[in-house]
């Protein structure tokens, strides 16, 4: 029976430096030699790591935390934001003076022309400050949007707007998601439509945001440098990521 192995990437495929290491490389090369399906899971667009797919030879991916799923180039999920909620958000954004950027499977935009909250977060992805395009949102689907305020500022977003989930990934930034929306849940819709067994469905991660997918998956795990709480829910946990704890869990799992 084949294997899935999904890889986040920030953290996990890529170290602290957004390089890929050497051994890591290998690792999945390997894998997809043995007949195993590679994939990514991650909470970024797929514009934004297109080169890192062509340079690893995956072609599926979840993206957005689960919102756009995407198996050997074909589109088999989408979930988008609800625009109507998305309005009313950017209503309580601009009265707070917090900025927002908005994500599509092709590019981000804006609805402000600079912002330190923007230009820091942003920085840390290695990707600069989008472009101001404050109607982006009007007539296209959102798949994921960016919220930027200071921890505790958001508060008020999640008593306000049920539809949506708030994931902190940068002291200035938030992701917004579809309520009840995850990698676990774009995982499932992948699986469902390949039909895997469960047992043979493999995660690796290192952020909150891989939680649900470690524990939706037969078996999932935590990188060395993963957060306290990921690492708790993880079947088996490896070295950290610029120790080729990659290469090290795939070896270990006797998935090479």
């Amino acid at each position: 029976m084949s294997k899935i192995v999904f890889f986040d990437i920030d953290g996990t495929l890529l170290d602290h430096e957004k390089k890929l290491p050497d051994a890591t490389k290998k690792g999945i090369r390997m894998l997809q030699e043995n007949g195993t399906y590679v994939a990514i899971a991650t909470g970024r667009a797929p514009f934004m790591y297109e080169s890192l797919r062509k340079e690893l030879g995956v072609e599926s991916f979840v993206s957005f935390n689960g919102q756009y799923v995407v198996f050997e180039n074909e589109v088999i999920y989408k979930n988008p934001l609800d625009r109507k909620e998305l309005v009313d958000l950017l209503g309580t954004a601009n009265e707070n003076s917090h900025p927002v950027v908005h994500l599509n499977e092709k590019t981000m935009k804006a609805n402000i022309h600079h912002h330190p909250f923007i230009e820091e977060s942003m920085a840390s992805l290695k990707f600069p400050h989008p472009d101001f395009q404050p109607d982006f949102y009007s007539d296209k689907e959102i798949y994921q949007s960016l919220l930027f305020c200071r921890e505790g500022d958001e508060a008020v977003y999640r008593e306000k707007f049920a539809k949506f989930n708030f994931i902190r990934w940068h002291q200035y930034s938030m992701d917004i998601l579809p309520s009840g929306g995850s990698k676990a849940e774009g995982i499932k819709k992948m699986i469902e439509k390949l039909d895997f067994d469960i047992s043979e469905v493999y995660a690796f991660g290192d952020g909150l945001n891989d939680i649900e997918m470690i524990d939706a998956v037969g078996t999932g795990i935590a990188m060395g440098n993963a957060v306290k709480e990921v690492k708790e829910h993880a079947d088996f946990i490896t070295k950290p990521v610029d120790e080729d704890g990659i290469y090290l869990g795939l070896k270990e799992l006797s998935l090479i």
